[in-house]
């Protein structure tokens, strides 16, 4: 019998080489044109789904290079240590000091939020409520809830009121966009800031 690294050696070459694969490309990798053929080869294996290009994309945890967040982009798509796009929304927002409005949220994880956002407040999972005319994500605790919530108080006390209309517009500007229209924006907005703007 073929040790199980020699079978799996040519979907193994291939991660290593291309990072983040589809599956017609594990498929053509394996000699084979059957969905279960992959999938049975993966099920061996320790991998990871894109939560973006709706799981079309498949990597190796040894591969991908969180960050902070727990966030890595290989090919264009975006794969999370938190396990799917509910999942990792849920974790950011739990796990943020201020909570989160939906378009901060979306410029963490570069996709749409509305819909995953309104699944997971109605399964309770995070809270919602209204804060300077946008709606606020917050864990679903009400000791840490209110944490964030003076924490967002506090922030938004440091800015003067002009700049908190200007953010707040920018905010719902962005949340219209869609992913392609976001990129181009925060990169104009990069250029303008100037020095750091990128990791503003």
């Amino acid at each position: 019998m073929r040790p199980v690294q020699y079978v799996l050696q040519p979907l193994l070459s291939l991660f290593q080489r291309l990072r983040a694969v589809t599956m017609p490309e594990m498929k053509h990798a394996l000699g084979t044109q059957v969905d279960v053929t992959v999938f049975r080869k993966l099920a061996s294996l320790d991998h990871l789904t894109s939560y973006s290009h709706r799981g079309s994309f498949y990597t190796l945890p040894a591969i991908a290079q969180f960050d902070e967040q727990g966030l890595w982009m290989g090919r264009g798509a975006w794969f999370s240590k938190h396990g799917t796009l509910l999942d990792t929304a849920a974790t950011l927002v739990r796990a943020s000091t201020t909570g989160c409005h939906a378009g901060e949220l979306e410029a963490w994880l570069h996709v749409p939020v509305k819909d995953p956002l309104r699944q997971l407040t109605q399964a309770g999972r995070i809270h919602r409520s209204e804060h300077t005319g946008l709606y606020l994500y917050t864990d679903p605790s009400r000791e840490r809830r209110q944490e964030q919530l003076a924490a967002r108080h506090s922030l938004s006390q440091v800015e003067d009121p002009e700049q908190q209309k200007i953010r707040a517009a920018i905010v719902l500007f962005y949340s219209l966009l869609d992913e392609q229209q976001r990129r181009l924006f925060a990169g104009l907005e990069s250029l303008q800031r100037g020095h750091g703007g990128d990791r503003r």
